[in-house]
């Protein structure tokens, strides 16, 4: 099996992991950090911001990795130097993915007690800061999660959101040499779905995967069969990504069940392609799936029926049985903020230039933040290896 299909083979074998780094986040150092700690600890997928800095930082937490490849298997780490799917994420409307906090802290009052500030999970919000030289939201680190909206005491926190534009896409995905594109929509927007796909159809053919995310709504399974018949055939695989409850999983436990209801609906649909959970996915997803025997076992034939082995890049041709596999985001994040936060803190100084210092140049915190993110990819994973 080649980098090219070792993705997809985890699609097919159900133990498909993805990072999901955030739409709107673009902070290029943490992009890169993280990309690089969860690529060497398995992941298939790393989706990003469908902006080129943040696609550039993310390659080159990849470059990285395949450089300590080998250091990672001698320190038991199962990567071998395969590259997972480079995903950007687009959208067809209003969507709170696409979105960023913002407030003008002059108008904050000095008692304040600031809940906004703790309640920020990407410490995007802070005030009177040194090293900043800021008050305020630090844009590129707010993805959009909207917690700090109900708990400001004065209701002056309010959101942008962002669309993409249509035919900015199609030279974006051709140019940056990523792997796969998500599309987050809603039931409603077949047209703007439309209108998105096509202008990235005429460069679909060199997509190894499409994938659609979708909440949950009145007429949802419908709306993603009308859909498949606009995009279909498809040369590259489809997933179909529950988004149960976004932006949540590191809420609490509680908040995967929302996620795994969705993934049930849309499995019961029987749509053509691969189902994958999200939104509200944390470590206690996998336990779940597996007491509900929602997860393939070690064995069990892949859904792409026949022809599937001679040509792995080819769509799921029957549908799933089982969960194909989880996106993270929030929670995998969080789980390793620890480590970004003393990293980031850490600056080397080139004449009168000032760095972060990168994840690799620091051995010790490397390789904690990779056995950090092993510990939450080895779930999945652990289940073809009974």
């Amino acid at each position: 099996m080649t980098d090219l299909f070792a993705p997809l083979q985890s699609l097919k074998q159900g133990d498909w992991f993805k990072l999901i780094c955030g739409a709107s986040f673009q902070h290029l150092p943490a992009v890169r950090s993280l990309t690089l700690a969860y690529t060497l600890a398995g992941a298939d997928c790393i989706d990003v911001a469908a902006d080129p800095a943040v696609i550039a930082a993310a390659q080159a937490g990849l470059q990285a990795a395949k450089s300590l490849a080998m250091d990672a298997q001698k320190r038991g780490f199962d990567y071998k130097g395969n590259s997972p799917f480079l995903m950007v994420s687009l959208n067809d409307g209003e969507d709170p993915h696409f979105r960023k906090a913002e407030f003008n802290p002059t108008e904050c009052p000095t008692d304040c007690p600031r809940p906004c500030e703790r309640i920020c999970p990407a410490q995007a919000i802070v005030f009177n800061s040194t090293k900043e030289d800021f008050s305020g939201v630090i844009s590129e680190k707010c993805y959009g999660c909207g917690r700090c909206l109900p708990v400001c005491p004065y209701e002056i926190i309010y959101t942008s959101s962002c669309i993409s534009t249509p035919g900015a896409i199609a030279p974006l995905v051709i140019s940056t040499g990523v792997d796969a594109v998500e599309i987050h929509t809603q039931v409603g927007r077949l047209a703007e779905f439309e209108q998105l796909w096509q202008a990235i159809s005429p460069w679909a053919d060199q997509l190894k995967l499409l994938a659609i995310s979708c909440p949950d709504g009145e007429g949802m399974t419908d709306y993603l069969r009308a859909l498949y018949d606009l995009i279909a055939p498809l040369k590259g695989a489809l997933i179909w990504q529950t988004d149960g409850r976004p932006m949540s999983g590191d809420i609490g436990n509680g908040t995967t069940l929302a996620a795994v209801k969705l993934g049930q609906k849309v499995l019961t649909a029987k749509l053509p392609g691969y189902v994958q959970l999200a939104g509200g996915t944390n470590s206690y997803t996998v336990a779940k799936l597996k007491a509900m025997g929602l997860l393939k076992k070690a064995g069990e034939q892949g859904a792409g029926g026949r022809g599937e082995e001679l040509f792995p890049l080819l769509p799921a041709k029957c549908p799933p049985s089982s969960i194909s596999g989880v996106a993270y985001g929030s929670y995998a994040r969080v789980l390793l903020s620890p480590i970004l936060e003393q990293l980031e803190n850490k600056e080397v100084s080139n004449t009168d230039v000032k760095a972060t210092v990168r994840l690799e140049e620091d051995e010790l915190l490397l390789w904690q933040a990779v056995k950090l993110a092993h510990s939450l990819v080895s779930q999945i994973k652990s289940q073809q290896e009974r």
